[in-house]
């Protein structure tokens, strides 16, 4: 189970260098914002865009929304300021692009805790390229702050000289790299951008299969596509309701110095009760969200 029990069903990238855009991700229902000042944001207005983005995650008003600064890799003539600056704009995590080891980790760790970074604000990170899904485990552990992996998967294809088909078999091997990584390390792992916004079906395809390949949510690119994103990768009525029941039954059990429990017929053991006790927590979680 991840570090932080908080829901990463939908987490949309927004344009740094757009302020409209950031003052609407107040007021949208994704879980998370990724501010972007990497790719969303030509040279020219980088620096711009990183004050920009400061002054707005200081303003606040975003509500529960995880806030998440996209750096510029820490070899660009922006990056060591970009993660400078975001280390005390109050964002909850910093992103990484095209992370490719360990070191790559521990320097943006540095940084950020020579920066004042709290030692709340999370590391995520960027995983798009062959060798980042070779390292997959040793960058999952190289830091106390890593918290996330954000799968790249159109820089993916394209390193892989691969096709971004509709199953993703060619990319299917990578994907499963990173699961291993981020579970056996205890991290987040997003799901990687569906770029065809006219292609619904296609979209809802994608958020299943990465529901069911294990991901905790998926990154977007318009906001038009959040609320089928949370739908999907929403605990339903039903699984939350059975997993209330499994998890009484079973207290009820072993307060009666019973070791085996049987519900409606279907045996209980102890990992079906952590599941449960996982997916009410996540259901719990949302709830609060949509609360506010």
């Amino acid at each position: 189970m991840p570090k932080t029990v908080r829901p990463r069903r939908s987490v949309l990238y927004m344009p740094g260098s757009n302020a409209r855009a950031l003052e609407k991700g107040k007021t949208l229902p994704a879980d998370g914002l990724i501010l972007d000042l990497e790719d969303a944001v030509a040279p020219d207005a980088k620096e711009t865009a990183r004050r920009q983005v400061c002054e707005t995650v200081q303003g606040g008003g975003y509500g529960r929304r995880e806030i998440i600064v996209r750096v510029n890799g820490l070899a660009t003539p922006w990056g060591h300021a970009d993660v400078v600056a975001a280390s005390s704009s109050g964002a909850h995590a910093i992103l990484l692009p095209k992370v490719e080891s360990a070191d790559m980790i521990r320097q943006l760790d540095n940084v950020m805790t020579a920066s004042g970074a709290p030692d709340s604000m999370a590391i995520w990170a960027m995983m798009e390229t062959p060798r980042g899904m070779l390292e997959a485990l040793a960058i999952a552990e190289a830091s106390s702050r890593m918290e996330c992996f954000v799968m790249g998967t159109s820089d993916l294809a394209k390193d892989l000289n691969c096709a971004h088909t509709r199953e993703r078999l060619p990319m299917i091997t990578s994907l499963g790299l990173c699961l291993l990584a981020g579970r056996a390390a205890n991290i987040a792992l997003v799901d990687g951008v569906y770029l065809d916004l006219n292609d619904d079906a296609g979209f809802e395809f994608a958020c299943q299969q990465g529901k069911e390949l294990g991901f905790d949510g998926k990154t977007l690119i318009h906001p038009k596509t959040v609320e089928k994103t949370n739908s999907v990768f929403s605990p339903s009525t039903g699984e939350v309701e059975w997993a209330r029941k499994i998890i009484k039954a079973h207290e009820d059990a072993r307060a009666e110095g019973q070791g085996v429990v049987v519900v409606d017929g279907k045996l209980v053991e102890n990992l079906h009760v952590e599941s449960a006790r996982r997916l009410v927590s996540m259901a719990e979680a949302i709830d609060a969200m949509a609360a506010e």
